[in-house]
């Protein structure tokens, strides 16, 4: 019997950003686990007519886990799905833990995460040239502790590309920290349920994220992108210019 499960990542909820294997892995599941508050129920509508579809948004690790076990052992093909990408923030770690005591073979597909989308949305590239090279993913401190050396206020400090996830509960003692490291008029794109359908982007200034924040009761399920790379632009790349020899061009 193959005693198996797939973590699927099913990008932020737009069923057209699925992967190729993300959708054949639903489409062919017995059982499908599912992080129903941050996954829109229409990603399921690719699975099979008799596919079982257990909601997890009320569920415990131990709850979650044991369900597994359980229909895994019955012989069925069992995924779970995990919004955006599995790596970032999904708590898979604990659940793939638990689940190879049993000796149960894991796979892990990854998903298009939100900063990817948001930044599609506004055609923007978060690594220009002389202005940043470097993104970063991180959270504000909450519940969730936050190692020191990963404080908003050290992260801050590199000016780069930098995607706070799981942070509008926390706006105002964010902006306060980044308007201590990037100017008042740095640009941040703020995402609301990406690519859901009633989703949405907007384009604002870090003086006002917190006000815009407000305004729109963004209490979850929110990314901000700061950067001064997005609405910036630089001297051109080396890669087409026709000046660089590389590889592929060497005269």
């Amino acid at each position: 019997m193959d005693r198996k499960i797939s973590f699927i990542g099913i990008g932020p909820g737009d069923p057209d950003l699925l992967t190729i294997k993300a959708l054949k892995e639903i489409k062919s599941a017995d059982v499908i686990i599912w992080t129903d508050s941050l996954i829109p129920e229409k990603i399921l509508n690719f699975s099979h007519d008799c596919a079982e579809k257990i909601k997890t948004s009320s569920l415990t690790l131990e709850k979650i886990t044991s369900i597994i076990i359980k229909k895994i052992n019955e012989g069925k093909k069992v995924i779970r799905l995990q919004d955006g990408d599995p790596c970032l923030f999904g708590a898979v770690r604990e659940q793939i833990e638990i689940l190879k005591q049993e000796e149960i073979e894991i796979e892990v597909i990854p998903g298009v995460s939100a900063f990817q989308v948001a930044a599609a949305y506004h055609q923007a590239e978060l690594t220009i040239p002389d202005i940043t090279q470097t993104i970063i993913l991180t959270r504000a401190a909450g519940r969730t502790g936050m190692p020191e050396k990963e404080s908003l206020k050290n992260l801050a400090k590199h000016n780069s590309s930098l995607c706070l996830y799981l942070s509008a509960r926390h706006v105002k003692s964010s902006q306060e920290i980044l308007l201590e490291h990037y100017p008042p008029e740095t640009k941040v794109i703020v995402g609301y349920r990406v690519s859901w359908d009633d989703g949405w982007t907007s384009l604002i200034e870090l003086k006002d994220m917190e006000k815009f924040t407000l305004e729109k009761k963004l209490i979850r399920t929110t990314i901000y992108i700061i950067s001064p790379a997005i609405t910036a632009f630089s001297k051109r790349s080396n890669l087409y210019n026709p000046s660089y020899k590389h590889l592929f061009r060497n005269k």
